[in-house]
Parts: structure tokens; sequence; C-alpha cells
């Protein structure tokens, strides 16, 4: 009996230290680290205009996530605000404008006009932004397509003029009300209403800063952008254009909706990086879409 319980504990006995041996020759590779998961969220970027450290109304491009058109224009609001859920998304070199605690009590849209119920704290914005507050709001929705204009409600009141100067505002906010608007006018004969897109750089980001400007001019209103866009902005500012000087506009057909224009082999002579190519593209038709209000624009050389 003692041989045979002998046996039995040298079995066991072997049986364990054959089984430690072989879980030193192949460890256990299994990770203990805590797993984690990457969510990947499907967005568009959007523009959006928003103050910048000049204080004047820049065009920039920001990620959204919604897609149906009453969604993305709250979504948009929502970087507008200062203190919002998405102000943290936008780069340090913008600001929000619409004062901390502005809700949008209701919002609805119908025939292209979009009507915007906001709370009360809408009126708390300093005077010398109450101008740029209509613009930042006004631009950044009708760049929608589905949006032609703005009505623009006070707790359920219709905002019929400005706060602080009570300036009288249009019942239905559009592009027309231009922005960083510079009036250069005498007479108010043949005042001619033109938008240029000029370039600004900032911490490696580049984007888009437009100019209203109003004056007696009676030239055509492509050639009055091209030739602005081949000089120095009005605005002392760092703003740029990558237009060549040489650069000549040799005709141009302006359709429903849609504007061609044929330059000479100038255009792009000197610019040998492709986005500086894309940003004289974009200045000119990002000027004449608001200028001209067509939707397609296209270059040829």
């Amino acid at each position: 009996m003692l041989k045979n319980f002998a046996k039995r504990k040298f079995v066991i006995t072997t049986f364990a230290f054959f089984i430690f041996f072989i879980t030193l020759l192949f460890p256990n590779t299994a990770d203990n680290t805590p797993s984690t998961s990457t969510t990947y969220i499907n967005g568009k970027t959007s523009p959006v205009f928003l103050l910048n450290k000049e204080n004047y109304v820049a065009r920039t491009e920001v990620i959204t996530k919604k897609t149906e058109t009453l969604s993305l224009a709250q979504e948009l609001i929502s970087f507008l605000t200062i203190d919002s859920q998405n102000t943290s998304y936008i780069p340090t070199i913008f600001s929000p404008i619409i004062p901390k605690d502005t809700k949008v009590l209701s919002i609805d849209i119908q025939d292209k006009l979009l009507k915007i119920n906001f709370s009360k704290e809408f009126l708390n914005i300093p005077a010398n932004y109450e101008n740029k507050i209509i613009e930042c709001l006004v631009y950044t929705l009708t760049d929608l397509e589905e949006i032609d204009g703005v009505l623009l409600l006070i707790e359920g009141n219709l905002l019929e003029k400005l706060p602080h100067s009570q300036k009288k505002l249009p019942h239905i906010l559009t592009r027309d009300i231009g922005i960083n608007t510079i009036y250069n006018f005498e007479k108010i004969q043949n005042v001619q209403k033109t938008t240029t897109y000029y370039i600004a750089h900032e911490n490696n980001i580049s984007y888009y800063v437009p100019v209203t400007l109003l004056e007696n001019n009676n030239k055509d209103k492509v050639e009055i952008i091209i030739e602005r866009l081949k000089s120095n902005p009005h605005l002392e500012t760092t703003l740029i254009s990558y237009l060549n000087a040489s650069a000549q506009l040799n005709s141009y057909e302006l359709l429903e909706e849609e504007i061609k224009l044929s330059f000479n082999d100038a255009l792009y002579e000197g610019l040998y990086e492709e986005d500086i190519k894309e940003q004289v593209q974009f200045s000119i038709a990002l000027s004449l879409k608001d200028t001209l209000n067509v939707k397609n624009v296209t270059l040829t050389n």
C-alpha cells in the first residue's frame, strides 16, 4: 500500500514539474493591458465665419457631424457661441461671438428662409461687435445651400434694430448686408458694392477674410474684383492676395448660375506650390460668388 502511495506521489510530483517546465518554455503571451477602443466619427467640413485676432470676420472650416439642414444650422450656431460645447474645436486664432448662455429657443426653415428665435442673452453683445454678430450669423448660415436668408427673433420678437446703435435691420437678412464693410463714396449715386476675399496666414493656418467695398464706381464688377486681387487690400492688415499683377482677364461669360473666366498665361505665374494656386482660385471664386450670386466659377488660361 505504501509502495503504491509512493508511486502515485512520484507520478503527481513528476507531472507537476512537467507542467511547470512547459510554462517556462511557453509563457503566457496574453496582453494584460486594459483594452481600448477608438471611435472614428465620420464628419465633413463646413464653412463658418468667426472673429480673427484683428477682429475681422473671417472664413474658416470646422468639422461638423450633422447633415440635415436644421440640425447642421444649430451645430454651426454652437460654433459661434461663446463657451458652447463646440468652441473647444475652434482654432485658437479665432473667437466665437454669440454671447455666452444664449439659447436657440426655436428654429425653422421654409422656402429657404431660416427663422431663429434666440433667448434674450443674445442682446448682451458688446457695442463694437453688434454689426459683426449679424455678419457672422448670416454669412455662416447662408453658406448652406438650402438657406438664402435669415429671420432673427429675440424671445419671439423680430430683431428690427441693433441693440446699441439702434441701426435698423432688414427683416430678412441676406449677404446683401455686406461683411467687414468699407464705405468709400462721396455721393449716393452710382454706388457699387463688391466683396473680395483675401488670404490670411497665422500659426500655419490659411483662411479667408472677405471685405465689402461700397464706392462710386461705374466699372464692371468682375473687372473690379480681379484688379483688386492684383493689388494691396484697402485694409492695413496682414491680408494678401497671390494673384499675379501680370494676370489679365481676357474675357468672361456670365450665365444664370455660373461664370466662366478666361485669363492669359500669367494667371499662375511664379506660383509653384499647388496650395497657393488653389488659394488664388478660391479667392476669385468666393469673391465672384458673393458679388454676383453665382454658384459655379470656372477659370481657364
